[in-house]
């Protein structure tokens, strides 16, 4: 018999899923059978609509905050859903110091949550890799790829700008520290424990593209700032 309160978080990969309700029904429908019979009560549901390869997770941790505040246990259908980087996933574990229940292994230790965490990382680089291998075998047929859409190549970016933007400060610290080499700011990356985008060691093409990213952003600041000045030094008729 299930009692207490409990926080649901839903998470599904894309909008598209989000809004056809494609994957959250079941997940939702998981949840409820779980929680069948009992005295207990859902005082919060969270719904993601984001890669299980991203960490930052507005829902997530609306839901994370909500569970410390009120001591309820966060519910989720399958562990995969908390994320696909077994580093986070079981540093969130570990650190957050709310209780977790996954619908798909109630009872499951550590142990086996560690495992079930790896299985989930390395099913998501098994999807990528059989994405990518179907676009090749496409685009050799002679299918072609890609959208002529206006601001989808934007909307394509617009996560790995997010996340330069969020390293730079980190890089910044790294530079000045003496790493001023693709390789040293890598090995400096990978000793702090920073994932890559993929959730597993950084490798120097990754730091190279974040390095041109962040580069590029600062280089468009300075044009920026140097156009603004030169306008307001214009004398005026």
């Amino acid at each position: 018999m299930k009692s207490g309160e409990f926080i649901a978080y839903y998470r599904v990969s894309t909008k598209r899923q989000g809004e056809s309700g494609l994957g959250l029904e079941a997940q939702k429908k998981a949840v409820l059978d779980y929680l069948n019979g009992g005295p207990w009560k859902i005082i919060g549901e969270y719904v993601e609509v984001e890669s299980g390869k991203r960490n930052d997770r507005p829902e997530l941790d609306k839901a994370l905050a909500l569970a410390k505040q009120t001591g309820a246990t966060l519910i989720l259908a399958k562990m995969d859903r908390l994320g696909r980087c077994a580093w986070y996933v079981l540093k969130l574990l570990a650190e957050s110091s709310v209780r977790f229940v996954f619908v798909e292994m109630p009872n499951a230790d550590t142990f086996a949550i560690g495992i079930r965490a790896v299985v989930a990382q390395e099913e998501g680089r098994a999807i990528s890799e059989r994405t990518k291998a179907a676009l090749a075998a496409a685009k050799r047929r002679g299918v072609k790829l890609g959208t002529d859409r206006p601001g989808l190549i934007e909307k394509i970016k617009a996560p790995a700008l997010a996340r330069a933007r969020d390293l730079a400060p980190i890089v910044a610290v790294i530079r000045e520290g003496g790493a001023v080499t693709v390789r040293a700011i890598c090995d400096e990356l990978n000793r702090r424990e920073i994932p890559s985008p993929r959730c597993a060691r950084w490798h120097v093409p990754a730091v190279f593209r974040l390095l041109r990213l962040i580069d590029g952003r600062r280089r468009r600041r300075a044009k920026r700032g140097t156009r603004a000045a030169r306008k307001s030094s214009t004398p005026t008729a």
